[in-house]
């Protein structure tokens, strides 16, 4: 995924169906040979293996798609109105996305693809977050000029310097939630969030941090929506299969970041899931660690 890897063991992989669905909203365990009566989410946090693949879908698209974030800018479109309808909200988007197609052709901008994302607020409302990539540097686009040709709201524009891992750092925005956001949204916090994070930041000179609840946001999203989307010219990542020796020459040459080991056990059955995430980019080795026991 550009200048991410990752590397995944699996001790063991399951390649049977573990649940058959009936007729009559009902399922079937394979296991237990239970059957049992299919419960609809009220919300996307309810089914958080599902959450997590998306999360980790579109953070490995934008690794794959940005390994130069000169050719890339990250574009927030707010309503300037308390929009809650999703169906309205891609329109918009895609209606923009046109008009913004014609003003980089008409200025010999060149052509770009792009991933966006959709935030919910705590009020309701939605925001679009856009990454646009060129095929060469990044044109400067006035904040005023993207506004108008949004003409639903506010337009902020930023660009990803000093971003190694672009799809960690834009997905973070999509899941966590200022703490005081969340308390007075009534996010169930205690009941959904896995903790805390302290964020620093620095404020006319002076340095901040702000609490934000790790998963937060996730209770906001609607059942079944489509959390993002992608122009049809973005890379997928390339997945291979290998020996674990042959993938640590495949890795010798990057920097290890992060690494995880979970133990997963469930009727007598145990098994082991170690990932690695290696930098090509980064110089300095700066790993953290996380071992769980399920």
């Amino acid at each position: 995924m550009g200048n991410i890897i990752e590397k995944m063991y699996l001790s063991k992989k399951n390649k049977r169906a573990t649940v058959i669905r009936l007729p009559g909203e009902k399922m079937l365990i394979v296991r237990t040979g239970e059957i049992r009566r299919i419960q609809h989410m009220e919300n996307r946090l309810e089914c958080k293996n599902s959450l997590k693949k998306t999360m980790r879908r579109l953070r490995n698209l934008l690794n794959a798609n940005i390994d130069d974030v000169s050719k890339c800018r990250w574009v927030t479109l707010t309503y300037a109105e308390n929009m809650t309808d999703t169906k309205q909200l891609y329109e918009d988007f895609r209606k923009f996305n046109i008009r913004l197609k014609h003003y980089c052709k008409k200025h010999d901008y060149g052509n770009y693809e792009y991933i966006v994302a959709m935030e919910p607020q705590g009020r309701g409302a939605w925001h679009c977050h856009v990454v646009y990539i060129f095929e060469n540097k990044a044109p400067f686009i006035a904040n005023d000029e993207l506004r108008r040709i949004w003409g639903h709201g506010f337009v902020t524009i930023k660009r990803l310097d000093d971003v190694d891992n672009v799809g960690a750092y834009l997905t973070a925005y999509l899941c966590d939630m200022e703490y005081e956001e969340a308390v007075k949204s009534g996010v169930p916090i205690k009941q959904y969030a896995t903790e805390l994070k302290e964020v620093e930041y620095e404020e006319d000179g002076i340095k901040k941090s702000k609490y934000y609840v790790k998963g937060g946001r996730l209770y906001m999203y609607p059942p079944k929506f489509n959390l993002y989307r992608c122009s049809r010219g973005v890379k997928k990542p390339i997945e291979e299969y290998m020996t674990e020796n042959d993938a640590l020459k495949k890795v010798s040459a990057a920097t290890l970041t992060f690494q995880s080991t979970h133990l997963y056990s469930d009727n007598g059955m145990q098994c082991v899931i170690d990932k690695k995430y290696y930098n090509t980019k980064r110089k300095a080795k700066q790993v953290s660690n996380e071992n769980v026991v399920t």
